[in-house]
């Protein structure tokens, strides 16, 4: 059995990737590990497909440790600690009252959130040529419907098959509900947390949840490597960097809903909160996406902004000089010059291909573009995400959810997107399987109330 995100010998040619991207250099831990026989790092899957040789494996060890070591000189622009990346703003985003119709809202942003993430799971890892193959066969580019099989010839099947485990759940032909998903797993957990511990969660809390009701084979890239830290003893924040090259992914961004959610219309509060759970997994961009990404889904909950107003303000809770921001900025100027989506895409790829296409900052760029550019349609909005490539199911269930708190209710959904969700949702997180979105939206407003005065940094992180 190989089993995915944790072996050394796979983790150091991220580390390797990670290194060049922050502007440490990995030059001669490169060297040593190609004379030594090692490999690149697996470019989709989480494993490599035979194990290293012992020998090979402790000296990947050793080079992480290493790599570790150097000093980092994109640090100062992208700051991890809460005070330091404070202290980058600007001005605080204003608070507002939130909207009295909050509980619909919020209904349509778990429907959203559904919605984007299932259109986005068949085609999860596929290369974008893949992707816009498979739509325009089918007779959906650009992309506007689920995606399917039916009609699409068996060769081209067979070069880019569907992702195998999301396919027979969510091809048009095949959805019956909404199905289990990491990027649905995590918002369920998130109102575990605040409903046992409010608003004023440490990142410990966040650990303590995850080990009594997240199983391990359910975590994935950065959780997983702090899933395994916290067993071996480690506390956050050094969960989130030992060993763990993925600290920049995604992850920690498809955690943040919940706390754009319970913080309607106060941006500032959303990313605070964001940032307690995004440290147990992630440092500096990973960490800075879901900054993002809370607080842009708290103005939009407010109900008071656009989609436009709503990325403001996710922006300017960012380090303005980190890769993120400017990742985010390049985004929004795309989709503003380009007409054409299909342009749009084929320049952030040509930009920010180099990344790993799980890495937050490509996504969180594709995100904000998508974003843009369908300027609050919800059926746009969606789409156009998914149909970017990269992280198809988490950057639609994103892109979901703050179009569909721009829509305020369920009923401005088209209902060939909710109707085969059947208001039901499948997960493992004990308590939750089947439950319905409206339930779901209730439980949420509940904990919508004016947050505690935030715990300091050290409160924050203690154990």
């Amino acid at each position: 059995m190989r089993l995915t995100w944790v072996q050394p010998e796979d983790l150091l040619g991220h580390e390797l990737r990670q290194a060049a991207e922050d502007g440490r250099d990995p030059g001669p831990a490169l060297a040593a590990w190609l004379a030594a026989g090692g490999h690149p790092a697996p470019a989709r899957a989480g494993a490599s497909p035979a194990p290293a040789a012992p020998e090979l494996r402790a000296l990947a060890g050793r080079l992480l440790d290493g790599l570790a070591e150097l000093p980092v000189p994109t640090a100062a622009a992208e700051p991890t600690d809460w005070p330091a990346i404070r202290a980058t703003w600007a001005a605080p985003p204003p608070a507002a009252a939130p909207d009295p119709g909050l509980p619909r809202r919020l209904e349509a942003a778990w429907l959203g959130r559904a919605v984007g993430c299932v259109l986005g799971k068949p085609v999860e890892k596929l290369p974008l040529d893949g992707i816009r193959a498979l739509a325009r066969a089918a007779g959906n580019w650009p992309l506007d419907d689920w995606f399917t099989a039916r009609g699409v010839p068996a060769e081209l099947l067979a070069a880019h098959p569907w992702n195998r485990r999301s396919a027979p759940t969510s091809l048009a032909e095949n959805i019956d509900g909404a199905p289990e998903d990491d990027d649905l797993n995590h918002p369920l957990l998130g109102l575990l947390l605040l409903q046992r511990h409010g608003k004023g969660f440490t990142t410990a809390d966040l650990a303590r949840l995850w080990l009594d009701e997240l199983p391990a084979g359910r975590t994935f890239t950065a959780e997983r490597v702090a899933y395994r830290n916290l067993l071996q003893g480690l506390e956050p924040p050094l969960t989130a960097t030992r060993h763990n090259p993925f600290r920049e992914w995604i992850g920690a961004l498809i955690r943040a809903d919940v706390h754009g959610w319970t913080n309607p219309g106060d941006p500032a509060a959303a990313a605070e909160q964001a940032w307690r759970d995004a440290t147990l997994t992630h440092t500096a961009g990973g960490v800075h996406a879901a900054l993002f990404s809370a607080a842009a889904i708290a103005e939009a909950a407010g109900g008071r902004a656009d989609v436009h107003g709503a990325l403001r303000a996710g922006l300017a809770v960012v380090p303005p000089g980190s890769r993120l921001a400017e990742a985010v900025r390049h985004g929004i100027l795309a989709a503003r010059e380009e007409s054409c989506f299909d342009r749009v895409v084929d320049r952030l790829h040509a930009r920010y291909g180099r990344y790993h296409w799980v890495h937050a900052v490509p996504n969180t760029a594709l995100l904000a573009a998508a974003l843009t550019h369908a300027d609050g349609d919800f059926t746009r909005s969606v789409c156009l995400a998914v149909s970017g490539g990269w992280d198809t199911d988490s950057n639609g269930a994103t892109a979901g959810s703050v179009a569909g708190l721009l829509a305020g209710s369920p009923d401005r959904i088209p209902e060939r997107w909710t109707a085969p969700l059947k208001n039901r949702l499948a997960t493992t997180v004990a308590g939750f399987d089947g439950i319905g979105f409206d339930t779901l939206a209730h439980l949420t407003a509940r904990l919508a109330t004016p947050p505690t005065t935030p715990p300091t940094t050290q409160e924050a992180t203690r154990s």
